[in-house]
Formats: structure tokens, C-alpha cells, sequence
């Protein structure tokens, strides 16, 4: 079973225990500011296999890179002048930038399934020095089995993975607690390709663009959490409902209390007081407890469709797509 070690006070135990493992071509665990990475050496072909291995993740799926800082990925990608100032402003944070792969870069075609172009992210806090340390860059995708859903704690990895790596580094509850939003810059325009814990609005308002959504979900994959059905639980979930049937765990909004509201197996608000970062951060750790609960279906109350909105409707519908 995995080893967990905390990242407080300073980090400096935890990047103690995770270099080893790293440098041996392992995966293992570790926070951010998002939700729990799955993380190895981007450069090592078999350490990023472990990865696909690890999650039962289909090698279609791309992974996203991240870096310790700007100059490190200047190391392996070519930056347009918008992708630079989205950088410049947005990192370290909840961004991935979708760019392409500068000849030279020791990416392993393994992370990036074979396409021309890189995600590259530059996380938060604790992974940019564990990174800085290791000197290469860390392939990390959630750290959760391939299409379940995302975990925000140690816990979530241990319960789901605990088994399979060696390694669990525990920052702590994610703050942000939805996946990175992902861009990609063609001829200066910006592409949402997967809405995420860095708001639209917050990009329109730094660059003066507009944001130019996909026509929908899953068609082609370019960069991570893509695919139609994603971050699923075991129960079958029912969207923007209005009324609870007998059995079902009811997930809601801001008070909203829908007709049957007494029949419902479980309650869970994902903000009482109606504030959408407090629900992004609780998502999905209560997608997890609402699936634990043992009831037959999920009913998910509507969500608004501003701000961090957008990307908890998101993962919403891909969790109660079909699954394949």
C-alpha cells in the first residue's frame, strides 16, 4: 500500500520521498491546487506508461505537462505572443495551455499521444518546487482510475489507487477542486477546449478577447478530459432537476430545495450561501459521497452558468453521459 507523507510544514520531507520513486520511473501522488496528480517523469517512456497503466487511461488521451516556472517550459514549447501573456499573467494557477512542441523538447511522445502540440501547465505552490527539484518536467492527469471521479484529497487517492503506487503526498483538501482550464491560441483567437478552476470572464477580461467556446463535447481530442463520459460515478446522475424521486441523493445549489426533497437517501448543498468557488472545491468530494451512499441515482439541482459555473456544468454532463 501507498506511503502517504504530508507536504506541511515546508515541503521539504515530501520532495525527500518523492524524488526516489520519481528518478525510478514511478508514479505517484501529488497536490495541487486543482485536484490530485497522478505525476512522473514526462520524459521517461516507462514511467508514463505506468501512468496509462495505473488509471486504465485509453493512450489516445493526452496528458498535461507541468512545469516548475515559464523558463522551464519555454524549454519544451514555442509561445505565441497571446499564449505568453496568458502565461505571464495566469501562472502559477489553474491554466493549461495547449502549444506546440518545440523540436528539442525531451517530452516523450508517450505524454502527448502522439500529437504535434503539449499541454503545459505551471501548478501552484507545492508541485512547482517538488519540480524545480527533480529538474524535469511531471506528467500528471488526476489521480484517480481512468474516467471516475476527480480526487480532491489524499484520501480520494488512497480509497481509489492506494493499492497501486507507492507514494501519496497529502497538501491537504485542493482549494480550487476542478481540473485546470485548458486553451489553445490559433491565429489569435482563444479556445476553450475544457472549461476549469481559471474562469472564462477572468480571460476575457486580461486579454480583451473573447473566448470561443467548442460546439460540443468529446469530438476531437486535443487535450485532456475531452472525452463525452468523464469523471463518472458508479450511479447514473439525473441533471438540473426539479423534483427528487424515492432512493435518490439529491446535489444542490445554494438552498434550493425541489419538490420530493424528503424522499431523497442523501442531501448534500454544494454552497448553501450560493458561492460558486466554495462549490467548485466540493464537487467532487461530494459526487463521491452521494455515490457512496448507496443510492440508485444522483439528482443534481441546476447549476448557474457564469463563472467557475461553466465548469462545474462541465463536468456535470460528462459525468452523466453515457458511459462507453
Amino acid at each position: 500500500m501507498a506511503d502517504i507523507v504530508s507536504t506541511r510544514p515546508d515541503g521539504k520531507a515530501a520532495i525527500a520521498a518523492a524524488l526516489p520513486p520519481l528518478e525510478a520511473g514511478a508514479c505517484i501522488a501529488i497536490p495541487t491546487e486543482t485536484v490530485y496528480g497522478l505525476a512522473a517523469d514526462a520524459t521517461n517512456p516507462r514511467a508514463i506508461t505506468r501512468i496509462y497503466e495505473t488509471k486504465g487511461r485509453p493512450s489516445f488521451n493526452p496528458l498535461i505537462c507541468h512545469m516548475a516556472d515559464l523558463a522551464m517550459a519555454e524549454r519544451h514549447a514555442l509561445f505565441d505572443p497571446l499564449s505568453r501573456k496568458l502565461a505571464e499573467r495566469f501562472w502559477p494557477g489553474p491554466l493549461t495551455l495547449i502549444l506546440p512542441l518545440r523540436a528539442d523538447s525531451t517530452i516523450h511522445a508517450l505524454a502527448t499521444a502522439g500529437l504535434e502540440t503539449v499541454g503545459i501547465r505551471v501548478p501552484l505552490g507545492f508541485p512547482g518546487a517538488l519540480i524545480a527539484a527533480f529538474g524535469k518536467p511531471l506528467a500528471a492527469p488526476s489521480a484517480n482510475t481512468s474516467g471516475r471521479i476527480s480526487p480532491t484529497t489524499a484520501a480520494h487517492v488512497f480509497e481509489d489507487l492506494g493499492g497501486k503506487i507507492p507514494l501519496i503526498l497529502d497538501g491537504g483538501a485542493a482549494p480550487v477542486g476542478v481540473e485546470s482550464t485548458i486553451l489553445k491560441v490559433e491565429n489569435g483567437v482563444i479556445r476553450l477546449l475544457r472549461p476549469g478552476g481559471l474562469s472564462a470572464e477572468a480571460i476575457e477580461a486580461a486579454t480583451g478577447l473573447t473566448v470561443q467556446r467548442p460546439e460540443k463535447a468529446g469530438a476531437i481530442i486535443e487535450a485532456p478530459g475531452m472525452l463525452a463520459s468523464h469523471y463518472a460515478p458508479e450511479a447514473a446522475m439525473r441533471l438540473n432537476a426539479t423534483h427528487v424521486e424515492p432512493g435518490e441523493a439529491l446535489i444542490t445549489f445554494a438552498g434550493a430545495a425541489p419538490q420530493g426533497l424528503e424522499t431523497a437517501a442523501l442531501v448534500l448543498d454544494l454552497s448553501p450561501a450560493g458561492d460558486l468557488a466554495e462549490a467548485a472545491a466540493n464537487l467532487f468530494h461530494m459526487m463521491k459521497l452521494a455515490d457512496a451512499s448507496g443510492a440508485r441515482r444522483i439528482a443534481v439541482t441546476a447549476i448557474p452558468e457564469n463563472g467557475l459555473g461553466e465548469a462545474i456544468n462541465d463536468r456535470l454532463q460528462r459525468a452523466a453521459a453515457p458511459k462507453s
